[in-house]
């Protein structure tokens, strides 16, 4: 339940709203654009994530990038689980060939935190948090040990992901269902849904 509960919650298969649909990419959104993003892009409202819901808001700034994602079990966010952050320079790489309009980008994780929302023993067994060290409410730097799915730093810094610009935002690649993607060859193949500038 644990193993499995936590990877559903990390891959697509758990995005009720999923990847697909029509999306018009700009056509004219290169590489120097989305090096150069500046701002928020926001979740526009709770998305199907962990088996629950959660959101997503992303920060850029001078070729850096930052993420707070919250999770909950209620689409109101109001049974709250946990939060997880993570920030560090990306660099925005080929084209892609899989997705055409995206382009490959890599995002560095210098550093990964937790914040643990919910003070239910079952459900902090049930994302596999139990032997992470936290406490409700306190924020927990896990980048040295891990914590759950998510490797320490030194284990797995780069997150290999896609990254385009549409008429709706800016969209994301499709985590695989191990949420590896520590390497180039697990770089997702599809987009989710769009995060809206802010």
């Amino acid at each position: 339940m644990m193993k499995s509960l936590f990877t559903c919650a990390l891959s697509a298969t758990c995005l009720l709203a999923g990847a697909h649909g029509a999306m018009a990419l700009k056509p004219n959104a290169g590489r120097a654009e989305l090096q150069s993003l500046n701002g928020a892009y926001e979740s526009p409202a709770p998305e199907a994530w962990y088996g629950g819901y959660g959101t997503r808001s992303f920060h850029f700034h001078d070729g850096a990038w930052s993420l707070v994602f919250t999770h909950a079990l209620d689409p109101e966010m109001k049974m709250q689980t946990f939060r997880f952050r993570t920030e560090g320079p990306y660099r925005i790489e080929e084209a892609s060939t899989t997705v055409p309009g995206a382009f490959e980008a890599l995002f560095f994780e210098d550093v990964k935190y937790v914040t643990l929302l919910t003070a239910d023993p079952a459900v902090v067994e049930a994302f596999g948090m139990a032997g992470c060290g936290l406490k409700t409410g306190v924020e927990v730097d896990i980048s040295a040990t891990g914590c759950a799915a998510w490797k320490p730093v030194s284990v797995c810094r780069e997150d290999h992901d896609l990254l385009a610009l549409s008429t709706d935002g800016l969209h994301f690649g499709v985590r695989p269902e191990d949420n590896d993607m520590c390497t180039a060859e697990r770089r997702p193949t599809a987009l989710l849904p769009a995060v809206v500038k802010q």
